[in-house]
């Protein structure tokens, strides 16, 4: 069972994150978790805060020699700009008398409901842990877990579909097919990475890119749309036993607790509910090799909360950041009359860094399936498992095919 917790305000010292229950042996990559979280910095739209991190993980637990040890891993990314910040959210002594709370609660953020949650008065209470600056420590998470499915075969990775309306194509996926090597799909998100916008199409690309530079001039912010996909899962992961033991209802749950994620489809979601049933389904051929096949994936890689071998494909819709440099209308809480909302130092779109966070959370619920499904405490035990499991009648004609990335 993996268990993950971050703790860690948006100008605090730090953000910390435990991550409970990864097997014994998996190779740590030091540059590539400190890539991810670059992965995550990235973007075009993006705000000063932006030129102030350089996220780094600090392993303090849980990791020797390059190895995960079976126990907690817990990992600490400092932030930068508390510096900026010392007296505004030191932990001791009373507040300093210059500072102002807010009072000013924000449309769309998590400001007053969080207020009437905890009977906070200063709204920077809220704001400081509703902050998206906590992904960071769910990204190094999910890089430690995304190094564990990379040594079952498994790629975990993601590309932005829409900026502010503009969109790439008529949204189809581009990418490897199922049966490509880690290699390939590397090489593809390099690709999608070296957009500004994380985009695959560089017509499209170019488009968002002139939509946030709009944006930004008039003082709004805009939302949008990306995917995250999955290549080379075995099936079997989730469970139709249990409500609970779903993987779609773990991977929506993973998904939509992103900040500003408001709607998630696995498959064609949403455009399969306009579909006849005829053509709503994923049918079923024998392939020349003797596999089992589907001509499409409307199902996007889950039937009956059960991975069926196929790519796992999961869209989410982020809404615009809540903070407009223009401010919408709002009330003072404290002086009881109309007001303009706070405003704080934000984005114009975090839409490729939101999908950076999904690939994450994803990897995490998946992460939890295969060791549920696969059992096993150390790395080399889970591969004997999956390889035995892989054998079996129906499992064998579902699974991609044999490769140097499936040990």
């Amino acid at each position: 069972m993996l268990r993950l917790v971050t703790a860690g305000e948006s100008h605090g010292a730090a953000v910390t994150v435990i991550l409970d229950g990864l097997p014994a042996g998996i190779p740590v990559n030091r540059e590539r978790l400190d890539g991810e979280l670059a992965r995550r910095q990235m973007g075009y739209g993006r705000g000063g805060r932006m030129r102030i991190e350089r996220d780094v993980a600090e392993v303090l637990s849980g990791v020797r020699f390059g190895a995960t040890l079976g126990s907690p891993v817990a990992i600490l990314i400092r932030n930068r700009d508390h510096a900026n910040w010392g007296e505004a959210m030191s932990a001791w002594g009373p507040p300093p008398p210059t500072l102002k709370p807010v009072t000013c609660p924000r449309p769309g953020h998590a400001d007053l409901a969080g207020a009437a949650k905890f009977g906070h008065t200063d709204l920077r209470d809220v704001l400081e842990r509703a902050s998206a600056r906590e992904t960071a420590g769910r990204v190094a998470a999910g890089a430690l877990v995304k190094m564990l499915l990379r040594e079952l075969g498994i790629w975990v990775g993601s590309e932005v579909l829409s900026i502010g309306g503009v969109e790439a194509g008529p949204g189809e996926l581009t990418g490897p097919d199922n049966a490509a090597g880690l290699a390939a799909y590397d090489d593809w998100q390099a690709r999608v990475d070296g957009s500004p916008v994380r985009c695959a199409c560089p017509e499209a690309s170019d488009r968002m890119v002139s939509r946030i530079d709009e944006a930004a001039r008039d003082g709004y912010s805009l939302g949008g749309v990306f995917v995250v996909r999955t290549n080379r899962l075995p099936p079997g992961l989730g469970s139709y036993t249990q409500w609970d033991r779903r993987l779609d209802a773990a991977l929506a749950a993973a998904l939509m607790s992103i900040p500003g994620v408001k709607a998630v489809e696995v498959g064609d979601g949403f455009r399969v509910a306009e579909l006849r049933g005829d053509q709503a389904h994923d049918e079923i051929f024998m392939s020349g090799g003797g596999r089992l096949a589907r001509e499409t994936n409307r199902a996007g890689g889950l039937e009956g909360g059960v991975t069926n071998g196929e790519p796992l494909v999961l869209r989410c819709a982020m809404k615009p950041i809540a903070t407009q440099s223009r401010p919408l209308a709002t009330v003072d809480l404290a002086a009881g009359c109309p007001a303009a909302a706070h405003r704080e130092r934000a984005d114009t779109v975090a839409v490729p860094s939101a999908a950076v966070v999904g690939e994450a959370m994803a990897a995490v619920a998946l992460g939890g399936a295969v060791l549920a499904k696969l059992g096993g405490d150390s790395l080399g035990e889970i591969r004997a498992n999956l390889a035995s499991y892989l054998r079996t009648p129906v499992a064998s004609l579902l699974a991609p095919p044999e490769g140097a990335d499936r040990q």
